[in-house]
């Protein structure tokens, strides 16, 4: 099995009202057993819309997986659409309309089988995959040796069926390569910059290795791929080719292995026992929901506040109201006050605040849209910085700038 294409079928999907997560997710599963992902398509829910799109698909592709489009009702367009397709016929399963009729009746809801009843009609010539957190089964079936997956479209459906079902099955039926990735966080050298630097490097790899830049704010990712049967030798192998960095950029490398900074953060506040608090202004709360993403991040993430406004600031974390008079609030020295009296307030070893003005409009001291101030403050030393990023929405701001906050701060961590 060399690749797989997925399909996403719904219009809600093509609409932007519902963001696709599922593709996401089921690549990334694929790609851990050592199956590539093709294509990622996404159509709209009509019966000939469908039998094109599977028609490209077994094309192009050894195996097929599609989300969404299964309903509980008799005319739902996916199942005919496979029906058609495959030259099959829609008929009761009884398996799967004992395993729906066991669903409903242990969530109480056995007064709706009724009207439920037709998700346990299915192709005859399709395997069912018991969906065991809904309604629609998983049906596989087969052409030419090749696979289709026709899966619910709702994510906590669809990752039990995938990871505890789907995954199991395509392993033990094809004898599939191992993949192993490793990433190696690069700070301080733009992306161009970097890819000179160990171009060297990148040019002498295995050839079963692959190396992709991954830009993220200011930090490039360099995210190293092995293929192979043994997968502990290709740990090795990618171990042997990251040491092999160290002499090229080692001073710009934070991490080896962890992907996402706050995960790499909170390696390194546990290992130094450290605390943190954050407070915050324009960023609404995103550093504590990046930091509280974390598994165990309750042993070192103690508390944080979303000071938005002006009275906040100065009312919990004692900002001086001449110091805002005569700076404005969105200034240096209002973050760095701000930074004291959250790790005053929160007793911790170290605290990040932010100020500044996250758009559509000039703040009310007359700052740029874009423009923010950040102090991270260890023990009693402060270190504070200032962005402007003018051509980002709110959203993208807040984000862009908590992931920046994380990042010199693990900077700030490794140098001590």
């Amino acid at each position: 099995m060399q690749n797989a294409v997925l399909i996403t079928i719904g219009d809600e999907i093509l609409s932007g009202n519902t963001v696709d997560t599922n593709s996401n997710f089921i690549a990334t599963e694929l790609k851990n057993i050592g199956i590539k992902v093709s294509q990622i398509i996404t159509i709209s829910d009509e019966i000939e819309t469908i039998k094109e799109t599977l028609k490209l698909a077994f094309e192009t592709g050894d195996l097929i997986i599609t989300t969404g489009g299964l309903g509980p009702t008799r005319d739902d367009k996916t199942k005919k659409a496979l029906a058609e397709f495959f030259d099959d016929e829609i008929a009761l399963d009884e398996p799967t309309f004992e395993h729906l009729k066991a669903y409903m009746e242990k969530r109480g809801r056995i007064e709706i089988l009724e009207r439920n009843r037709e998700q346990a009609f299915v192709p005859t010539k399709s395997t069912v995959f018991q969906n065991h957190y809904g309604t629609a089964p998983c049906m596989m079936m087969q052409q030419n040796g090749k696979l289709s997956f026709s899966l619910p479209g709702v994510p906590y459906e669809v990752k039990p069926l995938i990871k505890d079902q789907i995954i199991p099955y395509l392993k033990e039926k094809f004898d599939l390569n191992h993949i192993s990735t490793r990433i190696v966080s690069v700070v301080g050298i733009p992306e161009s910059i970097l890819a000179d630097q160990i171009e060297n490097w990148e040019l002498a790899l295995p050839e079963n290795l692959a190396l992709s830049y991954l830009p993220v704010g200011t930090r490039v990712k360099l995210r190293l791929t092995a293929t192979g049967i043994d997968e502990d030798m290709l740990q090795i192998q990618l171990e042997n080719e990251i040491q092999k960095l160290f002499p090229i950029i080692g001073e710009n490398i934070i991490a080896t292995s962890e992907d996402k900074i706050e995960k790499i953060l909170g390696e390194i506040l546990s290992e130094k026992e450290l605390t943190i608090s954050t407070a915050e202004s324009c960023t609404g709360g995103e550093l504590s929901i990046l930091l509280t993403s974390n598994p165990g991040s309750s042993k070192y993430f103690i508390g944080g506040m979303v000071a938005y406004a002006t009275e906040m600031k100065i009312n919990i974390l004692h900002v001086s109201e001449s110091t805002v008079e005569r700076f404005t609030v969105v200034s240096e020295e209002v973050s760095r006050e701000m930074a004291e009296g959250c790790q005053n307030l929160f007793k911790t070893d170290i605290s990040l605040s932010t100020t500044g003005v996250a758009g559509p409009g000039k703040g009310e001291d007359g700052k740029d849209v874009g423009t923010v101030y950040y102090t991270i403050r260890v023990k009693n030393q402060s270190e504070s910085f200032k962005l402007h990023l003018p051509h980002l929405d709110r959203q993208d701001f807040a984000f862009f700038v908590s992931q920046k906050i994380l990042q010199d701060l693990v900077g700030i961590l490794i140098r001590k």
